[in-house]
């Protein structure tokens, strides 16, 4: 008899310093490892939960701040806790990512009152750090390597200068130094490149192959695909999401804003994403988890000017490469109507290339970087020729323009024999999805 492979739970605490992509990086992270099948838990800042409720540092005295990091610890447990207990009893693959953990805390408080702290509550910080969580990644703060990214406005319990933001970085890197499995993720390269080697740091750690989709090289590439769909039995194994996208209004014509639900079996996430043009060489994507509640808020600002997105996506891996379809459904504009999109992340061009993609579609050509295929233009209302809202690429001097009458998409359902062609350019456009989910097939936009 076949051994059956052993579920995994891995408690996996994401630190790190003021404005360092924690927040993005949760979202990312959490979308990769769903896309793969496993479960996962995001488990709350408590600081954040607890300090939104009206609490003021600068109100509290002396002994009041020692009781409320004692109180914030306990709370952390009590937390953490009720997380791991659902992760042991899931009977899927499991992934907990703690937004902090037991030891951060210790960068805010003086070694004398941390000790005093742990013996009166009989915590012992060596068994809490090493053994508590699987991994821990640290994000270092944007203030030390990213100065002109570092920003504040954004987060509502966030208001530290950059060179107090480098000294809690610091404070809260140095906290758990001596855990087996610390990881460092420094601002050596651009933001896209720093979550990739987050989510790579943590596939390592598991033993996950990503073989090149998280590399500084690889690129994003997408291809038309042309119906009809071969049948399930056709494909191996998958996983199939149903996701929905609407876009915001906007303050101006160069900032996209949008929502996305996905859902499988009746669960849904929800993910608020801001796109802004370059800044110093590099695309401003902000990303954040939203409740039930506020994606309903959200949804009053919904911009007229485009139609809601409604796809299957299907996430599969072939050939050790990870693709993502998305099968766009009605109701629709007419020009997505039988419209198939496939795309991956890879460093392979040419012949390379056309080796791993799946034999099983009809793959009319490659569309990498056109904006006929961006979410974005595809959802909007007016007519493409007849719109000033067409967007050839978010960075440019003519963001937005009058569209030329002889650029067409072509959409077909019908069977194909054409053999793909595959293009070596490595521009993108608003596409809707970013580098990390498309590795494993399957972007969160």
């Amino acid at each position: 008899m076949d051994a059956i492979e052993e579920r995994k739970v891995y408690r996996l605490v994401l630190t790190g310093g003021p404005c360092g992509g924690k927040t993005t990086g949760q979202s990312r992270l959490c979308t990769f490892f769903e896309n793969l099948g496993w479960k996962v838990f995001r488990v709350p800042e408590t600081a954040t939960i607890l300090l939104s409720g009206g609490i003021k540092f600068a109100d509290l005295v002396a002994e009041e701040v020692y009781k409320f990091q004692e109180n914030l610890l306990r709370t952390m447990i009590q937390i953490e806790n009720t997380y791991f207990e659902l992760g042991r009893t899931s009977n899927k693959n499991c992934l907990i990512i703690c937004d902090r953990g037991f030891m951060d805390a210790s960068a805010y408080i003086s070694k004398e009152k941390w000790d005093r702290m742990m013996r009166s509550n009989n915590w012992n910080p060596v068994e809490l750090r090493d053994n508590r969580y699987n991994q821990i990644i640290h994000m270092v703060s944007a203030a030390n390597g990213a100065e002109q990214f570092y920003a504040t406005e954004e987060h509502s319990c966030r208001s530290e200068g950059v060179t107090l933001a480098r000294e809690l970085d610091y404070k809260a890197a140095s906290a758990w130094i001596g855990h087996p499995y610390f990881d460092v993720i420094d601002n050596s390269t651009d933001f896209e490149n720093k979550v990739n080697r987050m989510i790579e740091c943590v596939c390592q750690k598991l033993g996950i192959d990503i073989g090149d989709r998280l590399s500084i090289t690889s690129r994003k590439v997408k291809f038309l695909v042309s119906g009809p769909m071969p049948p399930d039995t056709a494909f191996p194994a998958f996983q199939d999401f149903e996701v929905v996208h609407h876009y915001l209004q906007c303050a101006g014509p160069r900032v996209q804003a949008r929502l996305r639900k996905r859902g499988q079996n009746g669960r849904w996430s929800y993910i608020h994403t801001i796109r802004r043009p370059q800044q110093h060489g590099q695309s401003i994507e902000v990303r954040t988890q939203l409740s039930h509640r506020d994606y309903l808020n959200m949804l009053t600002q919904q911009d007229d000017a485009h139609f809601t997105i409604y796809k299957k996506r299907r996430c599969f891996l072939v050939n050790n490469q990870y693709f993502q379809m998305d099968i766009y459904k009605d109701p629709s504009h007419p020009r997505c109507k039988g419209l198939i999109l496939l795309e991956t992340y890879t460093s392979l061009t040419g012949d390379k290339l056309k080796a791993i993609l799946p034999k099983f579609l009809n793959i009319v050509k490659e569309v990498t970087g056109q904006p006929d295929y961006s979410m974005f233009n595809l959802s909007l209302r007016e007519d493409w020729n007849n719109t000033k809202k067409f967007c050839y690429s978010l960075h440019g001097k003519n963001t937005c323009c009058h569209r030329t009458a002889d650029s067409t998409t072509t959409n077909t359902n019908t069977t194909s024999t054409t053999t793909p062609t595959i293009a070596t350019a490595t521009a993108t456009t608003d596409t809707g999805v970013d580098k990390a989910d498309e590795a494993i097939g399957a972007a969160t936009e």
